[in-house]
């Protein structure tokens, strides 16, 4: 009997019973909330765009980290930055200056590319500077530098933009052929969720293309794969890296414009918290998986969304509302206790690990 008792693996039930608690919350809240119904159908129609909106830009923030990990195996908690320059850049040298002249709503369309072509860039640009400078001499390092060296280089960026262009938040220009609504099928869409929706899913399938078609993206996937081999078949790691540094700072660039015209607001702080969210999802949908990056961000802008009012409210937590960053960050945490790998990651071996 006391061998019996031996051989248990309490923290191993602790974890179960945690996981039941956990499901058993979320089913409870949920049918409180349906039962109690508070919302009404526009409401929730508001909640699950507003959730794709935003699970859109997760998304595409996420792929920088997934691009990099998998050819790497780093973090780099240094890309919610590379998101912030571009556009902050953008605003302050592009967008205010085509406002007061005029142009931004003379030429709406050709104005908008402008800015994301710039931001696009210099994020590109800080991406690339980041990985020459600061992330190249390490690479034989063991993980744990690199990773202390992305914390620093993102502090570093934070306070050279805010020495930069000021620690006040900056109004993006308004853009007049982007107010009111849409009517698609008798549901009502704000004109600028909308954009950032389209916009993300035609940014996500041309990566796709990019990565899956194209020979360089070959080279990125046979780097990610083995980086020594890769090097004797005569492809130029180095390049292949930089590459995946740019494209990724690339799309955070756009995202990072596709933000502004969401929120309409700007400033040195704001790469933080997407960043880490983005991070999140891409551990959701499976780190080092393009679709799986895509997969989470929309997964966990749609959770963040919908959850408070469908889970929490039900469990008699007040102003649920104001609980979402909770909410993203819990997620973090579920994923590594429920399914550590990701929804589209799979389980390595040992060795390959």
């Amino acid at each position: 009997m006391r061998q019996r008792f031996e051989n248990i693996d309490y923290l191993g039930v602790i974890l179960w019973l945690f996981r039941a608690v956990i499901i058993v919350a979320v089913i409870w809240g949920t049918i409180a909330t349906i039962l109690n119904n508070p919302y009404s159908t526009e409401n929730w129609i508001d909640f699950l765009v507003f959730g794709l909106a935003q699970g859109s830009l997760y998304a595409l923030i996420a792929l920088g980290y997934t691009l990099v990990y998998g050819i790497l195996f780093m973090i780099n908690f240094a890309h919610g930055e590379f998101f912030m320059s571009g556009v902050f850049t953008a605003t302050v040298f592009v967008a205010i200056p085509l406002n007061q002249a005029g142009y931004l709503n003379r030429y709406p369309i050709l104005s908008l590319l402008g800015i994301t072509l710039v931001a696009m860039v210099v994020s590109m640009g800080i991406a690339i500077l980041t990985e020459r400078v600061a992330y190249r001499p390490l690479r034989r390092a063991p993980r744990l530098v690199p990773l202390i060296t992305a914390i620093g280089a993102s502090f570093f960026w934070q306070y050279f933009f805010r020495g930069l262009y000021g620690s006040g938040v900056t109004a993006f220009p308004t853009v007049d052929i982007l107010k009111g609504k849409w009517s698609i099928g008798g549901i009502e869409i704000l004109k600028a969720q909308g954009v950032v929706i389209v916009a993300s899913v035609l940014l996500l399938i041309g990566l796709y293309i990019f990565v899956m078609r194209t020979k360089t993206g070959k080279a990125m996937r046979a780097v990610a794969e083995d980086k020594d081999i890769a090097a004797l078949m005569g492809i130029d790691v180095d390049r292949v890296i930089v590459i995946t540094f740019a494209t990724g700072a690339a799309l955070a660039g756009a995202a990072g414009v596709l933000y502004a015209l969401l929120f309409r607001q700007v400033h040195f702080f704001m790469g933080f918290i997407p960043g880490i969210k983005a991070f999140t999802a891409a551990v959701l949908g499976g780190i080092g998986s393009v679709p799986g990056a895509a997969l989470g961000g929309l997964f966990l802008g749609m959770f963040e969304s919908v959850g408070p009012s469908l889970f929490l409210e039900g469990l008699g937590i007040p102003a649920a509302y104001q609980l979402k960053d909770v909410i993203a960050f819990t997620m973090l945490v579920l994923v590594l206790i429920f399914r550590p790998q990701g929804i589209l990651g799979e389980r390595l071996a040992e060795k390959k690990a």
